[in-house]
């Protein structure tokens, strides 16, 4: 027994000392790095001044350089910064990786795919100056927050200043978008297929006119969207964030959408777009995406290819200042079978030569390093095609084939290994560098990158977002059946003389449309709000569902007691058609079907109740079974044998 004790406290102690030295390593690995940034940070700029003008004296030589000077054209001034700067400096600007604020909206850190990278470390010993945001503090405090950032960036060597990007911030949905991120400070939409299903060109420029006036009020400079991939592929589950299966509407709002957020040139006032996903992710072959190694492949079984490239043809006539890659791998249409950021044949010949992009290619988020804590591998690269190259090799393949920066990625020693070994010419880095600086230059950062927190309030949510956030709520729904029961078509209901059965939706806005009953039987009329379907093994990343992916049908668990409900009394069914849903079973028995694609509970029952007339239109055909689903080929529109409901359907009262 006593030896046994023994043995339990040596493993005890032996634990515990574990945990000690790598709390002694978690807090050395950020503290040393910090002291050696500190260490570098200089002088905020002072102001110079000429002509009875300022500027700021961002390399603090007293001394007012062409790159300081905004009188002069962006070409000279990014030439001036150029020749300034060291190799080091250069390889810093081609990384763009996540940045998070602290819990009251402190400075913190940036997500390092080797480590935990502190935002000190991050500008001082690596020179990145472009990070994307995620979680952020709310309205004024993100301000407040991304001006310390610049604040931190003042005092480089060069004071270049920070470019801060977003994935979409203006969804209605407070949870169950895919990519989305509810900020509860900004003006709330429906999702981009939404548009779609409004189909206004004008309206989707005015979003991107709204959007980027509250990013800009806070400091995000970069969006990355808009997502012009067309769905031909219904078991994609990125299809909310597309303009839908059509490549003409897809092209058409793909653009305005640019334009509403980049103005017709980039200037002070503008946000510049990421366009994504080149050459286009919708024909994922069976459905699933390529975040994940099961869904690397793009399939073009109907030889379709090219017709995926309309829409970013659109993209850049319209302006967009950067491009995004996917992560798939092309199967048999390039000259080697490798992932779109390592792909010369799509980024430099079809991108660049064919096309024209004189952009920004920036590669999808994760594709050369692994994910490590601790020096433990979370999660491999998405480097679909060439998992046998080293870090170093695949970096210096993604940059032979057209990339001017990283996403998700904080190592910049490697190009600077890559250029002193010889493998990479520094006339090289130059080029997608010269690209880089434009870019902060046309956005205006560097004569005044931040922003006014006291006008923040003012200019997030103003009565005009709201009223026409609102009003894509309202716009974007598709009424895909009513039926006539006792002479009259079920919907609109009339408000307040009902009683009413509710499940999925908010009961405190379903009570003030009429009295709510916990039986069914003592109801007038049922509204079920049913979840979207899909497999949950599946588009899961660290345990969180990030996108829904697999089966568009219900089982028969899931829809057996939806079945037996509408059964009961007239019923009304709605849901956020995140993907065409097979709702075959259920339209034959529901009084009608009304679907969103992303919108609160007070828009889905202003329009139930007929305080306005639906108007929206399916963005893409709607299977009528599974088998037509797996029959229909991933890269070719309108695939569908017998759709329950054709592209454009939608009716009104």
């Amino acid at each position: 027994m006593a030896k046994a004790l023994r043995v339990f406290s040596y493993i005890i102690l032996s634990v515990l000392a574990l945990i000690l030295i790598l709390f002694i390593w978690f807090y050395l690995s950020r503290a040393i790095p910090i002291w050696q940034a500190k260490s570098k940070i200089g002088a905020p700029a002072a102001t110079l001044y000429a002509d009875g003008l300022t500027f700021r004296d961002l390399n603090k030589n007293g001394i007012l350089d062409p790159y300081e000077d905004s009188r002069l054209p962006v070409e000279i001034r990014v030439e001036d910064l150029l020749s300034q700067m060291t190799l080091e400096e250069k390889a810093g600007l081609m990384y763009h990786t996540f940045i998070f604020p602290g819990k009251e909206g402190q400075i913190a850190g940036v997500l390092n795919p080797m480590n935990l990278l502190p935002v000190e470390s991050a500008l001082f010993n690596k020179h990145m100056h472009f990070f994307n945001l995620y979680m952020i503090p709310e309205g004024k405090l993100a301000a407040v927050w991304l001006n310390q950032i610049q604040e931190l960036a003042e005092r480089t060597r060069l004071g270049i200043p920070v470019t801060i990007s977003s994935d979409p911030r203006h969804t209605a949905m407070s949870e169950g978008a895919a990519v989305a991120v509810h900020t509860p400070a900004f003006s709330h939409w429906t999702e981009p297929i939404g548009l779609a299903a409004i189909g206004d060109t004008a309206f989707a420029r005015r979003f991107g006119e709204i959007a980027a006036r509250e990013y800009r009020a806070i400091g995000i400079h970069t969006a990355l969207h808009p997502m012009v991939d067309l769905a031909t592929e219904p078991r994609w589950g990125r299809i909310s964030g597309t303009f839908g299966e059509d490549a003409e509407l897809s092209s058409a709002l793909g653009a305005a959408y640019i334009r509403g957020f980049q103005g017709d040139t980039l200037s002070a006032t503008s946000v510049s777009t990421m366009t994504k996903h080149f050459p286009g992710g919708g024909p994922q072959k069976d459905g699933w995406d390529a975040h994940f190694e099961y869904g690397k492949d793009q399939a073009y079984p109907g030889n379709n290819f090219h017709h995926h490239l309309i829409p970013f043809v659109a993209a850049i006539e319209a302006g967009t200042a950067q491009m995004m890659p996917y992560y798939g791998v092309p199967a048999g249409q390039t000259s080697e079978d490798v992932a779109f950021g390592f792909n010369r044949d799509i980024l430099t010949t079809l991108l660049r030569n064919e096309m024209g992009f004189e952009g920004i290619v920036c590669t999808d988020w994760n594709i050369i390093n692994p994910l490590k804590i601790f020096g433990f591998e979370l999660m491999q690269p998405r480097a679909f095609g060439v998992e046998h190259m080293s870090p170093l090799e695949r970096t210096q393949k993604a940059i032979e084939a057209g990339v001017d920066q990283f996403g998700g990625e904080s190592s910049p020693e490697q190009i600077v290994q890559l250029v002193n070994n010889g493998l990479l010419s520094e006339t090289r880095i130059d080029e997608s560098v010269r690209r880089l600086l434009t870019l902060k230059f046309l956005l205006g950062l560097f004569d005044n990158p931040y922003v006014d927190v006291d006008r923040v309030d003012e200019l997030l949510a103003t009565d005009e977002a709201v009223r026409l956030g609102y009003e894509s709520q309202l716009r974007s729904q598709v009424l895909l059946t009513n039926q006539i029961i006792d002479g009259k078509p079920l919907l609109p209901l009339e408000n307040g003389s009902l009683k009413l059965y509710v499940e999925g939706h908010n009961p405190t806005v379903a009570a003030l449309f009429g009295d709510i009953v916990d039986n069914p039987d003592d109801a007038d009329v049922i509204i079920l709000n049913i979840n979207p379907p899909f497999d949950p093994g599946y588009g899961r990343l660290a345990g969180i569902q990030i996108f829904r992916e697999g089966r568009l049908y219900y089982t028969a668990d899931e829809l057996e007691p939806v079945l037996a409900l509408l059964e009961k009394k007239p019923a009304i069914v709605t849901t956020y058609l995140e993907r065409p849903a097979i709702l075959t079973e259920i339209a034959e028995k529901a009084g009608a079907i009304l679907v969103n694609f992303g919108a609160t509970d007070q828009a889905v029952f202003d329009i139930i109740f007929g305080n306005f007339n639906p108007v929206g239109k399916l963005p893409f055909d709607m299977p009528s079974s599974w088998e037509s689903v797996l029959d229909q080929m991933e890269d070719v529109p309108f695939a569908l044998e017998n759709p329950l409901f054709r592209f454009g359907h939608g009716l009104g009262f």
